[in-house]
Parts: structure tokens; sequence; C-alpha cells
């Protein structure tokens, strides 16, 4: 039995002893030190200005990152045989005397106007007025609640504890209600008319956004004392629901509820993502690809300081030249893999996702083939020998990582599990929006830091000896993955939970 066992481990080791040959090695080796801070220290510099999305200071990103991929030899892999995928950013502004919600029970009706007691918080302004079967949530209520209760196509009258919630789980509660998939959410706010009336600005604010011809359901505020008449007819009182110890949900046949919103275009400008594919050696397994991506915005300048401009070394400067430092060692001799690589810099992370909410939409080659994607937001920085892997437990491309970290001691370099679950990074960066279609995933992220989102994010204090590390350790893992016979494979209770069925 123990020689069967030797003979097995040996078949399973044996891509990975592969990765001893000299020209790999020469190629992990080309990514130093020395090149990450000196592309860090481009991409960060005060001359991009924060990389807003969209800026000149993005322009000149996404122009730099191609360069650098026309350099290694790669292939313009983006719209119309360019290096670029370029998505329209449009301007919009909500009409409030032209949006109003309509609440009835019966004969009796109340008009919430969005000029006077009414609030768009989030989600897409639908094209036509909304209604449909109106459920009551609340409650103590988390995202893991959420997920159990049918929301979908509904309308949902939201009635929770603001003041007892936490700014964190109500993020997260949100996040399950928008995935949840209803056809809006109205948010009972414990505040009386006179003073929400004062948030509501005279003007609307003018909102960014990318018109993916997707809906995400719309989130709107309204004093629970703008209903205060109404709402007990339908057998709600949202004071108790709020204030229960338990979560809330019932139906509410009685309650009718209207939306209609009219927002008007201002205008519409285009952002870039910079995509290079490297042909892989095997005829047939080139048709598939390993996607390496990170995101090249930042949230750009703070006005008002003495040093306004956000350079986002680590967010993620750091990432982006990850991406580059990969696309240069796998254009290597003898480093390309037999599946084909696709490096991808996307905008719009800091938005919400944007640039590559789009490119999972638009993709310029088949979703279905792309195997992995391994992202990496924020890789240069806190521990000089610990990684973060989030989603190792989703794939079995967590047992591929820990089998390739283990064969490459003389990095240095550990990639742990999620050490902060609750935060859910797994939602929060670029990777997510390849895992909701069905791609597996690994994040690469050092978590956050004191200058996180500050200006102080600079390229000085980039540990890039570390960084270099990471990237060699993503290297082997990314030969390993493009060289496998088999492309990995969901856990399968990962695959229903994250997966999105109906691509929504």
């Amino acid at each position: 039995m123990r020689s069967v066992g030797v003979f097995v481990f040996l078949l399973a080791s044996a891509p990975l002893s592969a990765q001893t040959a000299a020209p790999l090695h020469r190629a992990a080796a080309s990514i130093t030190e020395a090149d990450v801070k000196r592309r860090i220290g481009i991409i960060a510099d005060d001359s991009m200005m924060g990389r807003d999305t969209p800026s000149r200071g993005l322009e000149l990103t996404a122009r730099y990152v191609a360069d650098q991929f026309r350099r290694f030899g790669l292939r313009p892999a983006g719209d119309d045989g360019s290096w670029f995928v370029r998505y329209p950013v449009t301007r919009r502004r909500l009409e409030l005397k032209d949006s109003k919600v309509v609440f009835r029970v019966g004969s009796d009706s109340v008009l919430a106007t969005f000029d006077r007691n009414a609030r768009h918080e989030r989600g897409t302004v639908p094209s036509g007025p909304v209604s449909a079967p109106t459920v009551l949530v609340g409650g103590t209520l988390g995202p893991d609640d959420v997920k159990r209760l049918a929301l979908r196509d509904k309308i949902v009258l939201l009635a929770l504890d603001y003041a007892r919630q936490n700014p964190e789980s109500l993020t997260l509660v949100a996040r399950a209600l928008r995935l949840a998939a209803p056809k809006a959410v109205i948010q009972l706010l414990d505040t009386d008319s006179a003073t929400f009336a004062s948030s509501i600005p005279r003007n609307a604010t003018v909102h960014p956004a990318v018109d993916l011809k997707l809906v995400s359901p719309p989130f709107v505020a309204v004093p629970r004392s703008a209903l205060a008449s109404l709402l007990p007819k339908a057998g709600v009182n949202p004071s108790e629901v709020a204030e229960s110890p338990r979560p809330v949900f019932r139906e509410l046949p009685s309650l009718g509820v209207r939306l209609e919103m009219k927002d008007s275009v201002l205008s519409k400008v285009m952002a870039p993502l910079t995509v290079g594919a490297l042909e892989g050696t095997d005829p047939v397994l080139k048709k598939e690809y390993l996607l390496f991506s990170a995101h090249m915005d930042h949230i750009g300048i703070t006005p008002g300081k003495p040093d306004s401009i956000n350079n986002g070394a680590d967010d993620d400067g750091s990432g982006t030249v990850g991406v580059i430092e990969l696309a240069e060692a796998f254009s290597r001799a003898g480093a390309r893999p037999k599946r084909s690589l696709l490096f991808l810099t996307v905008s719009g992370e800091e938005k919400g996702l944007w640039g590559s909410r789009y490119f999972s939409e638009h993709p310029t080659v088949p979703l279905s083939q792309i195997v992995a994607d391994l992202n990496m937001d924020m890789i240069g920085r806190n521990w000089p020998d610990t990684i973060v892997a989030i989603g190792k437990e989703h794939s079995d491309l967590g047992a591929t990582l820990n089998r390739v970290n283990a064969a490459h001691p003389e990095l240095g370099m550990t990639a742990i599990d999620d050490i902060w679950p609750e935060e859910q990074f797994y939602f929060r960066s670029d990777h997510y929006n390849f895992a909701r279609k069905g791609v597996p995933i690994l994040f690469f992220f050092n978590g956050v830091h004191p200058d996180y989102h500050q200006v102080t994010d600079s390229p000085d204090k980039i540990n890039g000896e570390k960084e270099a590390r990471i990237l060699r350790l993503i290297f082997y893992l990314g030969q390993e993955i493009a060289n496998a016979p088999d492309r990995p494979k969901w856990n399968p209770e990962s695959y229903k939970q994250i997966v999105d069925e109906d691509g929504s």
C-alpha cells in the first residue's frame, strides 16, 4: 500500500517537478524588486493625478500598460484588434419632481415624491414604472438571513433599526438584498418628515454610472412618518418590526407599491481597459485562457489638502504592476505554457467594479474559455512573508496553490486563507465579476492599512522585494494551472452560493 501511495504522489507532483526547468527559473527571476518599484513609481507618480475614472491620468496609465505589453510581444486582445476595451461612463441626474412612490391600501394612498419625502440611495433608475408583490423584511437581519428569503421580483419594504446596526453590517445586508434580485427596496427610516426633507438637495446630485444594460434594484428611502396613517391598515408596525430580535419576513398582499423614477443623461465619456494575450503552445489547450487581472484606477484628487493627489501605490498600483511583471515573465523564452494567457487591467473598480463588470458582460474571448482568474489588489505592503489568497476554499485552485507554495520554499512566501471573512472581501474586487459568471478565482490581497484611500499611499512605502516574491509564486501557480490537463473545478456548494445562473 505504501509503495502505491508514493507512486500516486509522484504522479500528482509531476507538473510541479517540471517547474524546476532552467527557463522557468530564469523567467521567474525576471520579476525583480527594482522593476516592481520602478514601475509603481511610474503608475503612482503625481503626474497620473490619482488615476480617477475617467481622467487623463487613467488614460496615460492604460497606454503605459499597453506599451509594456507590446514590448513583451503580447497580442492586442481588446476591441477591433486594439489593446483597449472602452466602456461608456454617463453622468446622470435624477429628475426629482418627476419621480415618486405611490403606496396604496384599498382606496387609501400616500404619495412620496423625490423632492420632498423620498430619496434614491443606490441602484439602477428603472426605465419604466415598477410594481410587484410587496414583502416586509426587517428585524435583526444578517446577509445569510437575506439569502434564505424569497425576494426575487418582489418589492421589499425594509424596516431595520439603523441606529443599532454598524455600517459594515448594513453594507453586507444591502449587498445580499441586491443579489436577491428584488424589483426595488423601500427603506423605512425612523426620521421625522421635516428632518428627512431637509436632507434632500434642491437639485439632485449628478451621478456617474456605467450603462451595462443590466438592472440593479433601486434602493429608495422613505421616512416612516410619511406612511404613519397607511401602514397600520396593511398590518405593519415599522418600529416593532425594526426592533425584533429575529429576522422578519412577511408577505403584504394588501399593500400596493408603485415606483416611478426619471433621470436625464448630461454627458457621456469612455473609460479604458487594457487587454493583452499570449498564445499557448498546445494546439488544443491554447483555445482556453488563464486570466491575470488588477485594477489600474484609484480615487483621484482630494481637494483642500496641501498634498491632494491620492497616488494609490498599493491600491492598486501594486496589482497593476503585478500584471505587467507576470506578462513579461511568461513571455520569456521557454516560459509560455500550454494554455493561452490573458492579461487585463481594468478601471472603475473604485466606483463599483465598473470595468470588470463591463468586461464580464462584453468579453473579448468567450467567458466559457477562461479557466480561472488570478486577481491582484494591494500586494505591496504589510507582512513581508505572507499573502492572503481569498477564495481558496471555493475551488480546487486552493489545493493547487498549496502544492505550488510547498514546492517553492525558496520564495519565503506563504499564501494563507482569508483571515477577514466578516469583511466579505471576496465580493469587493474585480475577480467577483468573473466568479459570478462561473470562472474560478483566487484573489491575492495583503489587507488594508492606515494609508488605504489616503494621499499617503505613496510609492516609497511599497515593499518591492516582498511583492516580487509574491509575483514569482503567482507565476509558478500560473504555470501549474495553464499546463494542467484539466481546468480548475468549483466546490459544488460554493458554485451554488456564488455563481449567478441567470447571468444577472
